[in-house]
């Protein structure tokens, strides 16, 4: 099932030509998956603060489909593909209604304080497994 997370587009994300700037589509998808990570019980600042374990993006594949512009009101959708033992996939898109502009798949790794990967914690891994 996917979680979903709206937003406006506003002047500033937007180019000269009146489009969404192309690095601004990956900002959105990091909001919607720090709020999707919130919605299935995980609270990440007392996973750094008692853990010591932050998600980093490892890799990102994108595709640009169709441009959004001033004041489009979007809908960004994130779903779980994959859980690993420190490895997170996850496929997020970025719709206008039904019209989708953008996808992309999305590889996060669970990382200790020496920026090195790390196994998700129980807790951590039972509440991401049940937003399958």
């Amino acid at each position: 099932m996917a979680h979903r997370f709206e937003l406006r587009v506003y002047y500033e994300d937007t180019d000269l030509a009146g489009i969404v700037y192309y690095a601004n589509y990956l900002r959105f998808i990091e909001r919607a998956r720090s709020e999707w990570v919130r919605a299935v019980g995980v609270d990440q600042r007392r996973l750094r603060a008692e853990a010591g374990l932050v998600f980093a993006v490892r890799r990102l594949e994108a595709d640009y489909l169709r441009p959004a512009v001033f004041d489009d009101l979007l809908e960004v959708t994130t779903e779980l593909v994959e859980l690993g033992g420190a490895r997170i996939v996850l496929d997020q898109a970025v719709w206008r209604g039904e019209e989708r502009l953008f996808a992309a798949r999305v590889v996060l790794v669970c990382v200790g304080g020496e920026g090195r990967a790390a196994r998700l914690p129980a807790e951590v891994r039972a509440a991401l497994a049940g937003a399958v």
